[in-house]
């Protein structure tokens, strides 16, 4: 046998890897999973779950109805049971200023709307040149609503791009929750990538109690869980994830993106078992999700190393050879 042949071996699904061997997956026929599709289907799924809803749907005004309606019938019941003009004119001067700010608020609405019209059949190449190419056009360059929906287009076929849209939107200028929301956007680019520190520092500034809606709001968990347990805050990480079941109905849609967040932060606070359990978990649910763990260490086209603890990706990568799901020959390495 010759140097060449015996310094390769071709071994067969359920073979064990020769003993400090490097070992490196072979990329897969087209259709196969592997960690750049991973990646992908990871940017498409979150460009499908970030889409603006619908601002001016019924339920959201009726919600809107009642946290400004509400109040301010109070008010006025109370300033009628108070003798004199004063309370009076003090309540016509709030009333005004509520209805400027709902005259605002749903001027802004009507904007978002037209975002999501024009997102809702982006659903292929052309398509989405197709919406870029109506934003540019109907839209100012630093408008907050048309930069997300931007980056939310172009982040599954570049994130770079997507990367710099976003960072059209002045942090400084914007109201705190749309600077939490591009902060978050932009972080879950750079976890994508591998820039863990990059991630990290965008996260620390958000203030998640200024996001009261459920969804908005484990999204923004997720995300900043992930990026603290990838950068020394494990532990931190841990605690904030916890506090949101990814059983919980509610979160059916995210329930991937949360367990995702808790098998890193798992593995680098050392508990094993639940990383183990996470794990499980995400291969019940599809196990082209673990390929997000494995990196280019073991796969060619796997992701970046960065952030990614050596026991989680061994615990990922034995669970999907077992499963059978990638091409079942493997070349290893001495």
């Amino acid at each position: 046998m010759s140097a060449k042949a015996a310094s390769k071996k071709q071994v067969g699904e359920g073979a064990a890897p020769s003993g400090g061997a490097a070992e490196a997956v072979k990329p897969g026929k087209p259709g196969k999973p592997n960690a750049a599709a991973e990646r992908e289907r990871l940017l498409a799924e979150a460009r499908a779950k970030q889409a603006p809803l619908d601002p001016l749907a019924p339920e959201n005004m009726r919600k809107l109805g009642l946290r400004v309606g509400i109040p301010v019938a109070i008010g006025w019941v109370i300033a009628a049971l108070i003798p004199g003009w004063i309370p009076k004119v003090v309540m016509l001067v709030i009333t005004l200023a509520v209805a400027g700010v709902v005259l605002w608020a749903l001027r802004y609405a009507k904007k978002s709307r037209a975002v999501v019209d024009i997102l809702k059949n982006a659903d292929s190449a052309e398509a989405r040149k197709e919406a870029l190419a109506k934003l540019d056009t109907d839209f100012k360059k630093d408008d907050a609503a048309a930069v997300f929906a931007k980056a939310q287009l172009l982040m599954q076929e570049d994130p770079r791009a997507a990367l710099e849209a976003l960072e059209q939107i002045k942090l400084d200028k914007v109201m705190a929750h749309v600077a939490d929301e591009a902060r978050a956007q932009r972080a879950m680019i750079h976890l994508v990538l591998g820039e863990t520190d990059e991630a990290r520092a965008l996260v620390d500034p958000i203030d998640l109690g200024r996001h009261k809606e459920a969804k908005s709001r484990a999204t923004l968990t997720a995300i900043i869980g992930e990026a603290w347990a990838r950068s020394g805050q494990a532990k931190r990480a841990v605690e904030l994830l916890e506090k949101i079941d990814p059983a919980d109905p509610t979160y059916e849609d995210l329930k991937a993106q949360l367990l995702r967040a808790r098998a890193f932060a798992y593995a680098w606070a050392n508990d094993t078992k639940a990383m183990k359990q996470v794990l499980r978990q995400l291969k019940g649910m599809n196990v082209q999700f673990l390929m997000g763990f494995i990196t280019k260490k073991k796969n060619p086209m796997g992701v970046s190393p960065r952030g990614v603890h050596p026991l989680l990706e061994k615990e990922a990568f034995d669970m999907v050879m077992k499963s059978g799901a990638i091409p079942r020959r493997m070349e290893v390495r001495r």
